[in-house]
């Protein structure tokens, strides 16, 4: 998302999402000066509204999937990625994912703030899935940082299927503290990304982002 949107978002729809929407956040002060990796739970569409609440008025981006949906729906979709510069990935598709990293590691040394969801897609019973190592692999190419961050409430606000979200302030939000893993970044710099090492590295990784998020989405 360009300054110029971010801005727009920051000042107009921000307070909206504040009063209506949310309940709690913690963990504020954990938010780094520098850009950093976002990675949040995945329980519904409104959590790209959430994260975007906490990175405006600063230049960030999405990864978001391109193999779903038809229509009116992929008209619609297509047109809010164009707006917000979201880098588009087909996950089933291994050349599409390789791209797409390749961008967000573009983006990021750019020094933009990365959104992700290291699940991969919506949890359809709102409990925390297992994340996928895309998030590891932008992180052994770049250092920079992942915040960890649990949000509960927009499984109830705008589950999976629904289109429209509920007007509840019942969203809280949990910001832990940047996670490094440098000595693991130093030894993956060094390897091939299709050996086992690279593979175990980046698995260690998700795992600890992923192990962080449940212990913040607990503490809610």
């Amino acid at each position: 998302m360009n300054k110029f949107l971010s801005w727009f978002c920051y000042l107009f729809l921000k307070p909206i999402v504040k009063l209506i929407w949310i309940k709690e956040v913690k963990g504020i002060e954990n938010i780094p000066k520098s850009n950093f990796i976002l990675a949040a739970n995945h329980q519904s569409h409104w959590d790209q509204v959430i994260t975007a609440y906490l990175c405006v008025p600063r230049n960030f981006t999405y990864l978001g999937q391109i193999d779903k949906y038809t229509g009116l729906e992929r008209f619609l979709r297509n047109f809010l990625y164009f707006i917000a510069g979201v880098i588009p990935v087909h996950r089933y598709d291994e050349e599409s994912k390789k791209r797409a990293i390749k961008k967000c590691v573009e983006r990021l040394k750019k020094g933009e703030i990365l959104i992700m969801y290291p699940e991969g897609t919506r949890s359809k019973d709102g409990k925390i899935k297992e994340g996928k190592p895309g998030i590891a692999k932008i992180y052994l190419e770049t250092g920079i940082p992942i915040l960890p961050v649990a949000i509960k409430g927009n499984f109830e606000i705008m589950p999976v299927g629904k289109v429209f979200p509920k007007f509840k302030k019942i969203v809280k939000i949990g910001i832990g503290k940047p996670m490094e893993f440098r000595e693991e970044f130093e030894i993956g710099k060094n390897l091939n990304c299709q050996s086992s090492k690279y593979k175990e590295i980046c698995q260690k990784i998700t795992k600890k982002v992923m192990e962080e998020i449940k212990n913040l989405f607990e503490k809610l």
